[in-house]
């Protein structure tokens, strides 16, 4: 049995599977602003997960952060409680046994890489388009952290190939200007709108109006979709993965993946785009279930 634990910043979810991806278990436990805590609760549901399918499991973990390799601490994690934390080595210490972390972007696109929509792929880019803009890199079956632990991270690119308009960009919570997640995050669109149109709305209410065909919301919805194909044009010039698919809030919009393929054409340097991009399968389950996955079946 492989237990999953994503560790978000409201709540904690656990999974379990069985060695053919099948779900077991599930369940949900609010998220405490407190390290200890968290260590607490983790442990609390996993022992309630074990407890309930009468097994004991194998235990992965997708964190909003990464671990940094030689010291077992989390950095840049958004929870920041985490940051500076043993958060592996204390969780093994209350389990007593191996705990696996990995970042939750990583988890997402691990998911979809092993039985979602792109299972049998050798690389795939798992997009984060939600609160903030991420992703997660899976090269045959494995994820690819990278020596600065920031493969994937897309987000914090600028946007490419800006229109006089678009600079210097929106200030980014980084310290830069005009990073793509300025652009097309849940709040980036939103604020987007706000500027061109001078009407605060909330981004679902944004995807409302253009589905029911309001110009303004339109065209707000056009120039979200016009500048994530630029992003994810320069992800495939130098990465080339064979599927991206597209998770978080945003990935909801109605025809999104369609419409991104339909515009990278126009700026990816090749002369036929052969990268398919793709709705998630596993949808708010994937960080759960790829975490899961960072432990093979057997």
């Amino acid at each position: 049995m492989q237990i999953g634990i994503d560790l978000g910043g409201t709540k904690i979810e656990g999974i379990a599977l069985d060695a053919t991806g099948r779900e077991l278990l599930r369940q949900r436990v609010a998220t405490p602003r407190d390290y200890g805590e968290t260590v607490a609760a983790i442990t609390a549901l996993v022992t309630a997960l074990e407890s309930a399918a009468g097994h004991r499991g194998t235990i992965g973990v997708g964190i909003p952060g990464a671990v940094i390799p030689d010291s077992g601490l989390v950095k840049n994690a958004n929870s920041g409680w985490l940051i500076g934390q043993p958060l592996g080595a204390d969780l093994a210490a209350a389990l007593q046994r191996e705990v696996r972390l990995d970042n939750d972007a990583n988890c997402f696109a691990l998911s979809e890489a092993s039985d979602g929509a792109a299972a049998g792929a050798e690389v795939v880019f798992g997009v984060i388009m939600g609160t903030g803009v991420g992703g997660g890199i899976i090269v045959r079956g494995r994820g690819l952290s990278g020596p600065n632990l920031i493969a994937g991270e897309w987000g914090h690119n600028p946007l490419p190939w800006p229109q006089p308009d678009e600079l210097p960009g929106p200030d980014c919570y980084c310290g830069k200007q005009g990073c793509i997640e300025s652009w097309i995050s849940g709040p980036a669109v939103a604020a987007d709108h706000r500027r061109v149109t001078g009407a605060g709305r909330t981004t679902p209410d944004i995807i409302a109006a253009a589905n029911a065909g309001h110009d303004a919301a339109l065209a707000t919805r056009a120039r979200f979709v016009n500048r994530a194909a630029r992003g994810l044009a320069t992800v495939i010039n130098v990465l080339d993965p064979d599927v991206i698919v597209l998770g978080g809030g945003l990935s909801n919009v109605p025809r999104l993946a369609d419409d991104i393929a339909a515009q990278l054409p126009a700026f990816v340097f090749s002369d036929r785009v052969r990268t398919s991009v793709v709705h998630n399968r596993h949808g708010d389950s994937s960080g759960v279930r790829g975490a899961a996955w960072l432990w093979p079946a057997s």
